[in-house]
């Protein structure tokens, strides 16, 4: 299967708008991975997934271009690991973890030239970031005003037994 220089660069561009538009998003939150981060995000996993056709198409059946994106899926995993951080008993960096992991996705589907999956998946995760994002927030807020109370209690508490001692 041997790609055009045109569908070469429409493959990769298409994964950078795509996942761009998501990193907008993340960018106008103040998130750790804005825009740039999840355009390299996408553009990485689209061009190793093209990587993977071209190996199968000048070597025959050498490998199978679906390892790859395999291979794409467990680096992010490791990309997002290290975008959760846990501190004072809350866990922060989940929707920015799961976020690369799907603009990975985005960035295979366009390597692939499966443009309706990735333009289709976009638009969903976009709204579920911009529309969900705030009701979740403002819930989750509630829930770390009462862990910040908890952990207060506690801080308060270990105070007062040392003072007695």
């Amino acid at each position: 299967m041997g790609l055009s220089e045109l569908e070469i660069i429409t493959r990769l561009s298409l994964a950078v708008l795509l996942s761009g538009i998501i990193g907008i998003e993340r960018e106008i939150r103040k998130k750790p991975a804005g825009v740039r981060t999840n355009a390299l995000i996408g553009l990485g996993a689209s061009l190793m997934t093209m990587c993977g056709l071209y190996v199968t198409a000048q070597w025959g059946g050498v490998t199978d271009p679906g390892r790859i994106a395999s291979i794409v899926v467990q680096g992010i995993g490791f990309l997002g690991a290290g975008a959760i951080i846990q501190s004072s008993g809350a866990v922060r960096g989940l929707t920015t973890a799961a976020t690369m992991w799907v603009v990975a996705g985005i960035g295979i589907a366009c390597g692939l030239g499966f443009y309706l999956a990735a333009g289709v998946v976009t638009a969903i995760v976009f709204v579920l970031l911009a529309i969900f994002g705030p009701v979740d927030a403002k819930l989750m807020g509630h829930e770390e005003h009462e862990q910040e109370g908890l952990v207060k209690l506690a801080i308060s508490a270990t105070k007062t037994k040392l003072k007695k001692k």
